[in-house]
């Protein structure tokens, strides 16, 4: 988490000093140049970090989808709020009952995790597939501009 607050601090400053002295080290080249390979490299930047992202959101909720993290609630737990949360007039749960309903809870909530992993698959292939070609367009314009 610090890593990435430190990360996201410092990357504004190293694109402005990269900007900076790219456009001072070709200032022989011309405004609308400079500005254009600018604008390219920016792209290309944008693009390549939007593909990264993707990729590694999809490896995420591959690994909740092949193993779903456990479910946090204990039997004991589990066993003490329906205690605790009676109703008047339910039926009281024997033993068995009571360990088949905690059962059926861990298995929801496993469906429910590789649900929402599988969902996060589909959505992380959008960060990959939507901005790839934009990437290769800019780095073939890119190549072009550099000939």
């Amino acid at each position: 988490m610090i890593a990435f607050s430190l990360l996201s601090a410092f990357l504004p400053i190293v694109i402005i000093i990269f900007v900076i002295v790219y456009a001072v080290k070709n200032k022989e080249k011309g405004e609308e140049a400079v500005i254009r390979h600018l604008y390219t490299y920016l792209v290309l930047f944008a693009t390549l970090m939007m593909v990264i992202g993707g990729g590694i959101s999809i490896f995420m909720a591959a690994a909740d989808l092949i193993s779903p993290p456990s479910y946090y609630q204990s039997y004991e737990d589990f066993k003490q709020i329906r205690e605790d949360n009676k109703v008047k007039d339910e039926k009281v749960l024997t033993e068995k009952e009571l360990r088949a309903r905690y059962e059926q809870t861990v298995k929801d909530e496993k469906n429910r995790v590789k649900e929402s992993a599988k969902n996060q698959i589909i959505k992380s292939l959008g960060f990959i597939v939507i901005p790839f070609p934009i990437f290769l367009y800019f780095n073939r314009m890119r190549k072009q501009q550099n000939v």
